[in-house]
């Protein structure tokens, strides 16, 4: 049985300041289809996000981004656990950062629990350890953990869920002509050099973590999937009937 790693942003689950409960069945109604054909690894984004519709903490400075991960993590967890129990999966937390994957000891003992719970069908949820972690040992997006899951856990392809639906041919925002690349062979310095641009997925802030994320899977032969979180049509059809309706490939190098 295939393995995949699907990554879900914070943006897909929550909506105006709240959570969105219609997304997150939409989500686990997904997870639990794909479930019956794949070993499923979850990178979910959402526990700050989460953290917000509940306290009043500004996002900030370091320390509030950790006291709102640790405020907002038991409660992802627990819609997650709840919206999967009702359909006869159980789940499980596990949280990482970028520091466990410089040590082969770590990434190995993370593999093994990561094997064993993919052995006994229990679906294993990832979320960077923003509580304890500090800047120099954080990813700093899960889009890149989430590759690095990929690799080091085994996994035969990356799905990133986003509230974009693609890579596009110039920026859809200010290029009405711009059109979704369907397969993506390489990328150039140019396309993962672009600078960010906070608080704007469409701009370089989103894309360009999900460009790193996929040059880093198609340098080690491993194919990245990008498509809509909001209408999971495509990527529905993409895993379960093998047909890409929309969404962008990007293919591993060596293929």
């Amino acid at each position: 049985m295939k393995r995949v790693v699907i990554k879900v942003g914070s943006h897909v689950l929550c909506e105006n300041s709240t959570i969105s409960h219609k997304r997150f069945e939409a989500l686990c109604g997904f997870l639990a289809k794909v479930f019956t054909k794949y070993e499923i690894i979850l990178v979910s984004s959402g526990a700050i996000a989460v953290a917000r519709t509940i306290v009043d903490i500004k996002k900030d400075s370091i320390t509030n981004r950790q006291a709102l991960a640790a405020i907002g993590q038991p409660y992802l967890m627990e819609i997650y656990e709840n919206l999967m129990k009702n359909r006869g999966i159980n789940v499980a937390q596990i949280l990482l950062t970028a520091s466990d994957f410089d040590s082969r000891k770590k990434t190995q003992y993370a593999k093994n629990v990561i094997d064993k719970l993919c052995e006994h069908k229990i679906l294993p949820i990832i979320n960077e350890n923003d509580t304890i972690g500090i800047e120099e040992i954080l990813f700093g997006d899960n889009d890149r953990l989430s590759a690095s899951v990929a690799h080091y856990f085994g996994a035969d392809m990356l799905v990133i869920l986003s509230d974009i639906d693609g890579y596009y041919t110039a920026d859809p925002r200010f290029d009405k002509s711009a059109t979704i690349r369907k397969t993506v062979f390489n990328l150039t310095k140019e396309e993962l050099s672009q600078k960010a641009e906070a608080g704007s997925d469409f701009g370089s802030g989103g894309i360009v973590t999900k460009l790193k994320a996929a040059d880093f899977l198609m340098e080690k032969n491993l194919d990245m999937f990008l498509a809509s979180g909001f209408d999971l049509t495509v990527a529905t059809t993409f895993l379960m009937d093998q047909k890409q309706i929309g969404g962008t490939l990007f293919k591993g190098k060596n293929e």
